[in-house]
C-alpha cells in the first residue's frame, strides 16, 4: 500500500521501481585488480603492502570492497544513511555479494554505531549491511562489538586525527572462537575498522560496500 501511495524511485536515474534501479546498480564503479593485498586500494601491479598501509600497523588481514567511493556511490551511501533511504542496505549487500568472494570465516560482525546516530536515525546502517550480507553468505551475524567511549564523527578529519579519534574506541562484548568478517559502510582510511578489528583480537577480514580511493597506481611502499 505504502509503494502505491508513494512509489519508489532510483535515486541514481529517477527510474520508477527500486531505490536503485538494477542498471544503475550494475553500473557502480567496480574496484578491479590490481588491488594491494593487505588493504585492497587499486595499484599499478599485484603488492603485498602498498603507500596507503605500508609501515602501518593494521588489526586486519585483508580489507575488500565492491565499489569506489565515487560521486554516485556517495549519494547512495547518503541517501541510506541520512535520508532513511533502508532498502539501500539490500542492494549494496546484493552488490557485495556479486562482486566480492566470501570470506573464509566463522561469523560476520559489524563496526557498531554511536549512540546518538542511532538514536537520530533510528536504525544504523552497518549493521543493516551485515545482516543482509549474512544471509546472502549464510553466516551467522552477531554484534560482538560495543562502543567504549564517546568519538567525534571521522568525517573530515584528518588522516593521524581519525586515528587518535578512534583508539580505543571499541570493546568486545565476548570472547570470539575462529575467524570474523567486519563490515561497515564505507572504508576511507581503515583507522575505524582497523580500532575494532584490534578490539576482537582474532584473524578479521574487513567488508565493506564502498572504498575511498585516493589516487590510482599506488606502488609498494
Amino acid at each position: 500500500m505504502l509503494g502505491l501511495l508513494l512509489p519508489q524511485r532510483c535515486l541514481l536515474c529517477g527510474e520508477a521501481g527500486a531505490q536503485l534501479c538494477p542498471s544503475c546498480r550494475r553500473a557502480l564503479p567496480a574496484l578491479t585488480p590490481p588491488l594491494c593485498a593487505r588493504c585492497g586500494a587499486p595499484t599499478t601491479w599485484p603488492v603485498a603492502r602498498c603507500r596507503e598501509c605500508g609501515g602501518r600497523r593494521l588489526a586486519f588481514v585483508t580489507a575488500r570492497a565492491a565499489v569506489a567511493y565515487d560521486d554516485d556511490v556517495r549519494r547512495i551511501v547518503a541517501g541510506w544513511k541520512e535520508h532513511g533511504l533502508r532498502r539501500l542496505a539490500e542492494a549494496a549487500a546484493s552488490t557485495i555479494a556479486e562482486r566480492l568472494p566470501r570470506p573464509e570465516a566463522d561469523v560476520l560482525t559489524f563496526v557498531p554505531p554511536d549512540r546518538g546516530r542511532r538514536l537520530l536515525r533510528g536504525y544504523h546502517p552497518a549493521e543493516q549491511l551485515a545482516r543482509a550480507l549474512a544471509r546472502l553468505w549464510s553466516l551467522p551475524c552477531e554484534p560482538l562489538l560495543r562502543r567504549s567511549g564517546p568519538s567525534r564523527r571521522q568525517q573530515g578529519l584528518p588522516l593521524a586525527e581519525r586515528r587518535r579519534n578512534v583508539a580505543g574506541a571499541f570493546a568486545a562484548l565476548a570472547a570470539v572462537d575462529g575467524r570474523a568478517i567486519l563490515v561497515d559502510d564505507v572504508y576511507t582510511t581503515g583507522s575505524t575498522v582497523h580500532a575494532a578489528a584490534a578490539a576482537l583480537a582474532v584473524p578479521v577480514d574487513v567488508v565493506t560496500f564502498a572504498r575511498a580511493v585516493r589516487s590510482l597506481g599506488l606502488g609498494p611502499a
